[in-house]
């Protein structure tokens, strides 16, 4: 249990659903994301991947002994703490529950964690406008073209910057059975896996490349969509967020249809009128998708993350493509 923020003490778990509740319970308290979890464990020795983080808080399993630690330590347990989470941890290990708690009440913890506030929005800024070069003075006639001409100039770069920005390119909605690269409207980019991984994470590459898998869509019951893949190595699969996790930042990953439930189903909702883009929302949460920190770098993670709607970071165009662009 949680009092006045205080970490929640392990020995109240009877069981190992309710000791990863109060893994995850801890990492809400922490108020750390997985990035600053894998870099405060990074800084005093320890491996802890973000991805390994969100495969430890979604498993029905207690985790390794080194790995928990780690987790702990990074969450801001002293040394005292970590003895105690991988005391309980052992006799979970050993005997699967334990017979009480130093809960007089003996109630159990909450099964999930709240949603994680949502990141506050980063404002959008334009392209610097063209600076226009001063004429020098001839005669009045001479100026007058001159200022006329450098004005015609200064529109026509005005007007093809704003057509070169990634967000001023057409965006086309969800059809089902359609092969599509899924672009981000904020950042241009594609998602795609990396060719060196088979982890399945989803990161944003330049849409020029061949990406890696090949998306189309499927419609399911109500307005829900699946995101169907096809792998030129790993076969037919589906899009999801990493293990069901709830919490924003868990990746999202793509692995074989049916092993997270609702979480490889999404809502995907238009947003501005016209449409700027669509929102891509995971069923289990009803957060969104978004590259991290609302990254516009090539390489960034796609993780579940908070929605805004004046932030294009969650906004998404599903551009129709040959099946060989698209991974074949």
């Amino acid at each position: 249990m949680v009092v006045d923020g205080r970490a929640p003490d392990p020995r109240e778990a009877r069981s190992t659903p309710e000791f990863i509740a109060l893994l995850r319970l801890l990492k809400d308290v922490s108020g750390l994301t997985f990035r600053e979890l894998s870099q405060r464990a990074e800084a005093v020795g320890d491996v802890l991947p973000r991805s390994t983080i969100a495969n430890m808080l979604g498993r029905t399993s207690v985790p390794r002994e080194e790995l928990l630690a780690a987790f702990v330590r990074a969450c801001g347990c002293g040394p005292e703490q970590v003895a105690d989470w991988l005391a309980v941890r052992k006799e979970l290990a050993v005997h699967g529950e334990r017979a009480g708690t130093v809960q007089a009440s003996g109630s159990a913890p909450e099964a999930t964690a709240g949603q994680a506030s949502e990141p506050p929005t980063v404002p959008l800024s334009g392209p610097a406008p063209a600076r226009r070069r001063r004429p020098r003075t001839v005669v009045a006639a001479a100026v007058a073209l001159v200022v006329l001409a450098a004005a015609a100039v200064t529109v026509t770069l005005l007007l093809r910057n704003d057509d070169d920005r990634p967000e001023s390119r057409r965006v086309t909605g969800p059809v089902a059975g359609r092969a599509v690269q899924i672009r981000s409207v904020h950042s241009g980019f594609c998602l795609s896996e990396k060719r060196d991984s088979d982890s399945g994470e989803l990161y944003q590459v330049p849409c020029e490349q061949e990406t890696i898998p090949r998306f189309s869509l499927g419609p399911l019951d109500g307005d829900a969509w699946r995101i169907v893949t096809d792998h030129p190595v790993h076969l037919k699969g589906c899009t999801g967020v990493w293990n069901g996790i709830r919490d924003a930042e868990a990746p999202l990953q793509d692995q074989e249809c049916g092993k997270r439930g609702d979480a490889e189903e999404f809502l995907i909702e238009p947003v501005g009128r016209p449409v700027e883009g669509y929102r891509i929302r995971p069923a289990h949460t009803r957060l969104c998708v978004g590259a991290e920190g609302n990254s516009k770098e090539r390489g960034a993670e796609l993780v579940q993350t908070g929605c805004d709607r004046a932030d294009r970071g969650n906004l998404f165009s599903f551009d129709p493509v040959a099946a060989a662009t698209a991974g074949g």
